[in-house]
């Protein structure tokens, strides 16, 4: 199945994150729980929590039933649940993709215009979100990079969670923002390619044969292992469940991994780039 989803891509208001997380904060804070022991319990970072609490955050899908069992099985929070239709700085073709990330146990990215929001610095991305056109209100710009912001946490809160990426070389050589914009965000894929969960392959700008020329795209596994896939386009983007489909976009990202640099290989290019800015 193929769901292609599009509207406004602008930042919605949040009054039924807001209103859903309040209702989880007085039911969490009458049961006497702090945010780390009712994360610890429902499975989240303190964090996380918090950014529920505070309609910074849409839940995943089963955010609502485990909290139930864990505050008293109100059925509260399942009604409220039922309201959430807002998610702030996310595009509104790209929530259910993002609630699905929150939860995954694999994620792979391939991309080929620009750097991906999980790896993008502050300066970076709000180089992006001046570009836009029609052009950002200073509000939106902040909404969108708070919400960059928090699912960036996914790298490090989730560190059983396998994250790949490959990246094409132009696009650090494009100089988005300036040298100093560039040299900051290749420290910053160079800091996070550390990470035993995270492993960051870099496309040469040369390569004779290239299984990626039909677009950038993303591959997620959830917990229950049923793999889905996600390409985004100019207003729009097609969630992806047929599994004939997802199959042959996993085929295409294996053959990217073989045809890209090794992970020591694309980690000297970075540095020989960063030494040339």
């Amino acid at each position: 199945m193929v769901d292609v989803l599009g509207t406004s891509g602008e930042p919605e208001s949040s009054d039924s994150l807001r209103t859903f997380g309040a209702v989880v904060q007085a039911l969490r804070e009458h049961a006497g729980l702090s945010r780390e022991e009712f994360g610890d319990r429902v499975g989240l970072s303190k964090h996380t929590v918090a950014s529920v609490e505070l309609g910074r955050r849409m839940p995943d899908p089963t955010f609502a039933e485990r909290s139930e069992a864990v505050l008293g099985n109100t059925g509260a929070l399942r009604r409220a649940a039922q309201h959430l239709a807002r998610q702030p700085g996310l595009a509104a073709w790209f929530r259910r993709w993002a609630r699905l990330e929150a939860t995954a146990i694999t994620l792979y990215t391939y991309e080929c215009r620009l750097i991906p929001g999980l790896l993008q610095t502050e300066a970076y991305a709000r180089q992006l979100f001046d570009d836009e056109l029609p052009p950002l209100a200073d509000e939106q710009i902040e909404a969108q990079w708070e919400a960059r912001a928090e699912r960036q946490r996914l790298l490090r809160q989730r560190p059983n969670t396998e994250f790949s990426f490959v990246l094409e070389e132009h696009l650090f050589l494009r100089h988005t923002g300036g040298v100093d914009v560039t040299r900051e965000l290749i420290d910053h894929v160079l800091e996070i390619s550390v990470l035993r969960n995270v492993e960051i392959q870099i496309m040469p700008l040369v390569r004779e044969s290239h299984a990626g020329l039909h677009g950038p795209m993303q591959l997620l596994e959830p917990p229950e292992n049923k793999w889905f896939a996600y390409i985004e386009g100019p207003e729009c983007g097609q969630f992806i469940s047929d599994p004939k489909v997802v199959g042959v976009l996993q085929r295409r990202y294996a053959r990217m991994r073989a045809q890209a640099l090794s992970l020591e290989d694309s980690v000297s290019l970075l540095q020989r780039m960063r030494g040339d800015l």
